[in-house]
Order: C-alpha cells, then sequence, then structure tokens
C-alpha cells in the first residue's frame, strides 16, 4: 500500500453556459482541435478530405472549406477523418474503401490546411476492416473495426504505436457491444468514433459512439480505464452503465437525462488543445464539444446529420459496474456529463 497519497473523487456543479448550436456543417464525424486561438476542423467531402480554420468553434460552420486531400486512387468511400498535432506536424487519419475493403490511411503537414503528403496505409495489426482511428498521446492508436471480414460485431481496438504513422506489434481488443442497452440497434451491433481524454485524476477514458448511427438511438458512453490499469487488458476497462449523451431515456444510465433537441447524438470531438489528451480539462467548469446529431422533428438519416457544438464536464463519484468477468466487478471515478 502507498503511505500518504491521497485521491478526492466527488461530484461537481458545471458551471457555464449550456446551449448547444446547430451549425452549418451538414455533415457527420467531427473532429475539431485547437492551436492557440484557432479552431480546425477536418471533414470528408465527396472523395476527399478538406481543413476549415475559425476563431470559434460556433463559426466553423460558415468558414471557408479547403480540401487537403483528393482520392486519386478511385479508393472508394472516405470517412470519419481525425486530426491531431504531434511533434508540430498535423496527422489526419481517416478510412478509405468500399465494403469489406475498408482500411485506415494517414497524410501529414506542416500546416493544418494545405501541403498534406499523399495518402499511406498504416500496417494494421491483422490488416482487417477498420474505421475510425484515433492517435493518441498514451503511446497508442485505437480504431473501430470487425473481428474479421463479415460485419456481425464491430469492436474497439488499441494498438501502440512507435510513430504517428507506424503501429508496433499486436491489437488488443477493448470493448465490444456486449451490453443490452448497446445492442438496441444491430446488423452489426456496433462500437465505434472512440475518443480518448484524460480525466482529473489521469486516468484513460474512450467515449465511443454505440448502437447504429442509422438510427436514433445512436449515443456516446464511456470505457474508463482503471487507475495503474494496461490499455491493452480489456478487463482493466470498465463501461458505463448506459449511454451518457442519448435522445432515450431507456438506454441511459441513471441520473442522466435524454437530449431535448438532437436526435441521436453520436460521434464527437471533444477539442483539445492540439488535440492532445495531455491538455484534458479538469473538474468544474463546462468545456468545448461537437458533436454530430440529427434535429428533433427530422427524419433520421445519415444525410440529414449536422456538426453541432455542446459542452461537456467531469462528473465524479461515478460507479460503473459488471458481472461474470475476471477482476472486480465495481469501479468508481469520473464520468462525463454532456449538454446541448
Amino acid at each position: 500500500m502507498l503511505s500518504g497519497v491521497f485521491t478526492l473523487v466527488l461530484s461537481l456543479s458545471c458551471a457555464g453556459p449550456a446551449r448547444a448550436e446547430q451549425t452549418g456543417l451538414r455533415a457527420a464525424d467531427p473532429s475539431v482541435l485547437r492551436v492557440g486561438g484557432t479552431y480546425i476542423a477536418v471533414q470528408s467531402a465527396g472523395d476527399g478530405i478538406v481543413v476549415r480554420q475559425a476563431p470559434s468553434t460556433a463559426r466553423l460552420g460558415s468558414a471557408p472549406a479547403r480540401r487537403v486531400w483528393s482520392d486519386p486512387r478511385g479508393l472508394g468511400e472516405v470517412w470519419a477523418p481525425e486530426i491531431v498535432r504531434d511533434g508540430g506536424r498535423h496527422y489526419i487519419h481517416f478510412t478509405a474503401g468500399r465494403g469489406a475493403a475498408h482500411r485506415m490511411y494517414v497524410i501529414s503537414s506542416a500546416t493544418p490546411d494545405s501541403g498534406y503528403t499523399a495518402g499511406t496505409e498504416p500496417a494494421l495489426p491483422d490488416d482487417e476492416w477498420a474505421i475510425d482511428g484515433t492517435l493518441f498521446t498514451f503511446n497508442g492508436q485505437r480504431w473501430s473495426g470487425w473481428a474479421g471480414d463479415t460485419d456481425v460485431e464491430q469492436n474497439l481496438y488499441i494498438a501502440r504505436m512507435s510513430s504517428p504513422t507506424t503501429p508496433a506489434g499486436t491489437r488488443y481488443v477493448v470493448s465490444q457491444p456486449r451490453e443490452p442497452w448497446e445492442r438496441v440497434v444491430g446488423d452489426p451491433f456496433v462500437n465505434e468514433a472512440p475518443e480518448a481524454v484524460k480525466d482529473p485524476n489521469g486516468q484513460l477514458h474512450i467515449v465511443y459512439s454505440a448502437n447504429g448511427s442509422w438510427s436514433d438511438r445512436h449515443c456516446l458512453a464511456d470505457l474508463r480505464l482503471r487507475s495503474g490499469g494496461d490499455p491493452t487488458y480489456v478487463w482493466d476497462w470498465y463501461k458505463s452503465d448506459g449511454c451518457l449523451f442519448g435522445s432515450h431515456r431507456a438506454t441511459m444510465t441513471a441520473g442522466w437525462d435524454p437530449t431535448l433537441h438532437a436526435d441521436g447524438p453520436g460521434h464527437h470531438s471533444f477539442v483539445l488543445l492540439d488535440g492532445d489528451i495531455g491538455t484534458s480539462p479538469p473538474a468544474g467548469p463546462r468545456f468545448p464539444l461537437m458533436f454530430h446529431a440529427v434535429p428533433k422533428g427530422t427524419p433520421y438519416a445519415w444525410e440529414n446529420r449536422y456538426g453541432y457544438t455542446g459542452t461537456f464536464c467531469w462528473w465524479g463519484g461515478t460507479t460503473y459496474s459488471r458481472a461474470d468477468v475476471p477482476g472486480p466487478h465495481t469501479d468508481t471515478g469520473w464520468s462525463l456529463k454532456f449538454f446541448e
């Protein structure tokens, strides 16, 4: 036992304005970071990728889009680009392909909206279908993918990286859609769109999307790595007891309320400085968030998704529980509250 080391875990009120705003970005899978006072957003656009820059998240929708990459090889659908800044360079990881041929690609540049390299395919372990790759400074990369070549179940995996473009070793599953509240919509059942963040105790969280993105049951949930845990060991991760951000009370964690204005919130961005989880916010205030959703009263369909601004904060003293698995069945620590 360590002596003289104490951790205070508590709930704090989340101060600050809470109103979310539907932006003019009629698109999915927002990825936004802050560099100084500039907010940089990346999104897929047909057969390519565009970057926008603005002095606030709310103004990204009206900012001009600069195309930074086009698909010269006819790879297919371009999905979910994610931008981070590492070692003074900007890296955009994205997926491209058709059907079971989707694979991850990466481009990089010294500037956020021009001069990117050609797309290269990281040699991901097992070379399986993969989407939603997310690079973070916990010395790993995460992506979502099927276990094989058929869409039975879509899981979350982690792999260590020796550089922002090079995996180093095998992949490890860290989450599968096995809880009843994340199996409301299937064919396949999905865990996808992982986004890393560190809580006020320095513990790693992966907030991800559950239930199909083609349904208003689409929602955000949380994986929390136990204190001192190994990110590659699945039983060191504890999953929230329901959705933390969603539209239907039946799938929400107890004490978390469903949305009022945005239907099926999903794939989000924490809008961190340089996209670095080392700059994750402290407890107390609310911090910028972007996510995609469909306006309430609008038919839920991919083509009706917009980017929304919102806020989030840390919520302490939250117990995640599980059964019939190795290790302790409960873990108490920080969770997250999301606001429209």
